[in-house]
């Protein structure tokens, strides 16, 4: 260990190589610079891990049952494995209703601080009861148990901040801290990789739009795939991850079979693809789009901006504080859904049309990423924050 730096516990569920959202995403790369800063020991879900001061855990077998409600029961047994691997601990960190009560319950046990990074609110996410049946009081016990008795709060927008006061008034606003996400632009830069959009059945020598993202209702899948309706010839291509539950996963797939049948220019990549092959994709679009229901942040805005692509997103949670309406992008304000689909399919629409525009936005965009919203400066004011309460 080196002397006079913080003993800090990092707790959540996703750490590489299982990273599946931008929850995930931030933790990987907020801990690789936190390691520079503290003594820092990750605690995640799943098997032992390969690199330094990183510990797996894995749920209680007993708790392994085919009702939906098991996951949120299995998500509280890891939590007590993490609390009784923090010994030792002077901070932990929690990231997600997944170690929100782990955190909490290590600030009891062991009389250390607990910090949260709240990235999304399980109340304005009423659709996961679909997903987690009664499990979803049990995910909402987490949280709200996390963030009401943490010592401070970090919201990843001032959209979070404002969503935190409203669900969970009882957190006192002056623990609560804007830290924006970051994103490693040296990763996420424009390339040319024509080679790639063909394997994936993408024409490089045609615009296209890009939805990268989960089949969720969260994430606005459906919404986008109607409004694609409207974009006539264009490229849609659709890089769909797991989906969150079997009856959005039907929903998606009748609407894109809907769409096939009127035009045939949708291209579907199943599954998580490899961050390089992403960055070819993003780089390779005149245009992303994020059609979000629900975006505390939106960090993939963040990557596609880094790619030098435009942007067509929802105008909902901190998402306009990443994308900056005609000049990085556009934003479509929420409405009636139908009022949304046309408006989002007219600014998708224009810029395709007009590659000199999408090209400036995408310019403006990287330059924007450059200046703002580095893992440097993310990883400098958790810090900050961790030595106000140490």
């Amino acid at each position: 260990m080196r002397a006079g730096l913080p003993r800090v516990a990092l707790l959540t569920r996703e750490y590489p190589p299982d990273v599946y959202g931008g929850a995930g995403v931030h933790v990987e790369h907020l801990s690789r610079e936190l390691r520079r800063r503290v003594e820092l020991t990750v605690h995640c879900w799943g098997p032992p891990r390969r690199g330094p001061r990183v510990v797996g855990h894995e749920a209680w077998m007993a708790l392994s049952q085919p009702q939906p409600e098991a996951a949120a029961l299995q998500a509280m047994s890891i939590d007590l494995a993490m609390v009784a691997a923090c010994r030792g601990t002077q901070l932990v960190h929690s990231h997600t209703w997944y170690t929100n009560l782990a955190g909490h319950l290590a600030k009891l046990t062991w009389g250390v601080p607990h910090v949260v990074t709240a990235h999304s609110l399980e109340p304005l996410r009423p659709w996961k009861a679909e997903q987690l049946g009664g499990g979803y009081a049990l995910s909402t016990f987490c949280e709200h148990t996390g963030l009401v008795g943490a010592d401070a709060v970090i919201a990843v927008s001032e959209g979070m901040r404002r969503d935190i006061a409203s669900c969970y008034p009882e957190v006192d606003p002056g623990r609560v801290h804007v830290i924006h996400n970051g994103v490693d632009a040296s990763q996420y830069r424009p390339v040319r990789a024509p080679d790639v959009l063909r394997r994936h059945g993408v024409d490089p020598d045609r615009s296209y739009v890009l939805y990268v993202g989960r089949v969720s209702r969260q994430k606005g899948l459906p919404r986008l795939l109607r409004a694609a309706r409207r974009l006539g010839g264009h490229q849609v291509v659709v890089c769909a991850g797991a989906a969150d539950t079997a009856e959005v996963a039907a929903e998606v797939a009748k609407l894109a079979d809907r769409l096939r049948a009127e035009q045939a220019q949708l291209v579907w990549i199943e599954g998580m693809l490899p961050r390089a092959e992403v960055v070819a994709l993003m780089s390779g679009a005149t245009v992303f789009a994020c059609p979000s229901v629900y975006e505390p942040f939106g960090l993939v805005n963040l990557e596609a901006m880094a790619c030098a692509t435009a942007v067509v997103a929802a105008g909902v949670g901190g998402i306009p504080e990443i994308v900056l309406e005609g000049r990085t992008g556009f934003l479509v304000a929420e409405g009636s859904e139908e009022a949304f689909e046309v408006e989002f399919a007219a600014r998708v629409q224009q810029l395709l049309e007009d590659p000199g525009l999408a090209d400036r936005m995408g310019q403006a965009g990287r330059s924007r990423v450059l200046e703002r919203f580095t893992w440097e400066v993310v990883a400098d004011r958790t810090v900050e924050v961790y030595r106000s309460l140490l």
